[in-house]
């Protein structure tokens, strides 16, 4: 079977084991191209009556056009929940609890990530019958490059082993826009892309995991293994049911 039949299948069975007929995937929808190819995939294998898609801005979101602009291609229900007055409630609470004048840098990247799957289950416990994906892809897993217990969370994770060229390739089956398969990944809340953060690309980062280390500058071969490396500990935590394509 082609990547995207095998994907499909995968979420048609997690779906049949459990939960029912009307039991729906609920998905944070970012505006990238792994949220758009999980509610892609999730149409595709459930019905998009079945999908319901939730927009989680802290504040404003630059990028948010995305969002709604796959929700509307898709044709899926979805809400917009707007974390920032929780963030800023929370944070000035554990500020001052702890005792501290500023919040950290990893504060402030990691505890919107949370809030957003808090989020998630907050409205699939009032909708009910709903099971919450996890949009993750492989690459950014191998990096590190994501939060546990927030978008590292999730009921079933339909990108855990994919590449990001894959989710490329798959989101491309599926028929999505170009402008939204092929959108630069960001966490949108600091203006960078992934790759700048990382330092490498992702291009680099699959060579390199593939044993193809020789297409690949030395230097960024010794910058990519020692991130592989330094964050085991972290990918390891990950136990979601997921889609294995190899």
């Amino acid at each position: 079977m082609s990547l995207k039949e095998d994907a499909v299948k995968f979420v048609k069975d997690y779906f049949e084991k459990n939960g029912n007929s009307e039991t729906k995937a609920i998905i944070g929808i970012s505006g990238g191209k792994d949220s758009s190819t999980v509610a892609a995939l999730c149409c595709e294998a459930l019905g998009r009556d079945r999908v319901f898609g939730v927009l989680m801005p802290n504040g404003v979101q630059s990028d948010i056009d995305y969002s709604r602009k796959l929700c509307d291609f898709l044709g899926i229900k979805n809400i917009t929940v707007n974390i920032q007055d929780g963030y800023n409630g929370l944070s000035e609470t554990i500020r001052s609890a702890v005792g501290v004048d500023e919040l950290s840098d990893q504060f402030k990247t990691n505890t919107p990530s949370r809030l957003r799957m808090t989020t998630l289950y907050g409205v699939a416990a009032l909708i009910g019958n709903a099971r919450i994906s996890c949009n993750g892809n492989l690459s950014e897993r191998l990096a590190g490059f994501f939060t546990l217990w927030g978008d590292g969370a999730g009921d079933f994770a339909p990108l855990a082993y994919l590449y990001v060229s894959e989710v490329i390739q798959l989101g491309t089956e599926l028929g999505l826009p170009d402008e939204l398969v092929h959108k630069a990944p960001s966490d949108g809340m600091c203006g960078m892309t992934d790759e700048d953060k990382l330092g490498f690309t992702y291009d680099e980062l699959q060579k390199v995991a593939e044993g193809k280390e020789s297409e690949v500058v030395p230097a960024q071969v010794e910058k990519i293994r020692a991130k592989i490396n330094s964050v085991s500990w972290k990918k390891e935590l990950l136990n979601i049911p997921s889609f294995k394509y190899r």
